[in-house]
C-alpha cells in the first residue's frame, strides 16, 4: 500500500514539475549570423544539460554559446564548429533564464547569392533540474532498489517545487515593495501639486489685489 501511495505521489509530481524542452529547427548560414536563442527558466544552482545534434552542412560552421539572463550576463559556456551530437553541462548561477544561442558562419569562399539556401538543422533537448540527473546512474553507483531510486527522484522534482515556490515568494516580495515605493512617490507627487495649486492660487490673489491698489479699483 505505501508503496502504491508513493508511486502515486511520484507521478503527480512528475506531472507538475517542468518537462524536457525539445525543439526543432534550421539555422540559416550567414557571414555575420543573428544568434538564435532559446530561453528556459531555472534556479540557482540547477544542473542545466543541453543536448544538440547539429545536421551537416558543407561550408559552414556552428557555434554555440549559454549564457543566462541575469544583469552580469554570465556566460556559462562557448563552443566552435560543433558537429553531430553534441552534449553539454552547465549549473545556473542565479534565478532567472537560461538562453543556448546558435550562429551558423557561412565559409568565406561561399557566394552570398549561393547561401540564401544554405542552412543546418539542429535538433535541441534542454533538461534542468532533476529532469537532468541520471538517476540510473546514480541507483548503479549506491546499489539502490526500484522504490529507493523512485524515493531519490521524487526528492529531486519536490526539491525544485520548493525552489520555484521560494523563487515565486521572493518575487511577490519585490513586487510589493515596488508597489509600496509607488505608492509613495504617487503621494507626494499629489501632495505636491495640492500645495503648488494653493501657493499659486495665494500668489494670483495678492497680485491682483496689489494690481487694483494701483488703479484705485479698491481701497
Amino acid at each position: 500500500m505505501a508503496r502504491i501511495t508513493t508511486l502515486y505521489l511520484f507521478a503527480f509530481f512528475a506531472f507538475i514539475a517542468p518537462f524536457t524542452h525539445a525543439i526543432k529547427f534550421a539555422l540559416p548560414a550567414a557571414r555575420l549570423p543573428i544568434p538564435k536563442c532559446i530561453w528556459n527558466a531555472a534556479h540557482t544552482h540547477s544542473l542545466v544539460i543541453v543536448t544538440a545534434n547539429v545536421g551537416p552542412g558543407p561550408h559552414q560552421r556552428v557555434d554555440v554559446e549559454i549564457l543566462d539572463s541575469t544583469p552580469h550576463r554570465n556566460v556559462y559556456l562557448s563552443k566552435r564548429d560543433i558537429k553531430g551530437e553534441t552534449r553539454l553541462a552547465v549549473t545556473a548561477h542565479g534565478d532567472g533564464e537560461v538562453g543556448v544561442c546558435f550562429k551558423n558562419y557561412l565559409s568565406p569562399e561561399i557566394k552570398l547569392d549561393m547561401a540564401r539556401n544554405m542552412s543546418r538543422t539542429v535538433d535541441l533537448d534542454i533538461d534542468i533540474g532533476a529532469d537532468a540527473v541520471d538517476y540510473n546512474a546514480i541507483a548503479n553507483q549506491e546499489s539502490l532498489s526500484g522504490l529507493e531510486t523512485e524515493m531519490r527522484k521524487l526528492e529531486g522534482v519536490v526539491k525544485e517545487i520548493v525552489d520555484e515556490l521560494e523563487y515565486l515568494k521572493k518575487r511577490e516580495e519585490r513586487f510589493a515593495d515596488t508597489n509600496l515605493v509607488t505608492n509613495r512617490r504617487v503621494q507626494n507627487f499629489a501632495w505636491f501639486t495640492i500645495l503648488a495649486l494653493a501657493a499659486l492660487g495665494v500668489w494670483q490673489i495678492l497680485h491682483l489685489r496689489s494690481f487694483f491698489k494701483r488703479k484705485y479699483l479698491i481701497d
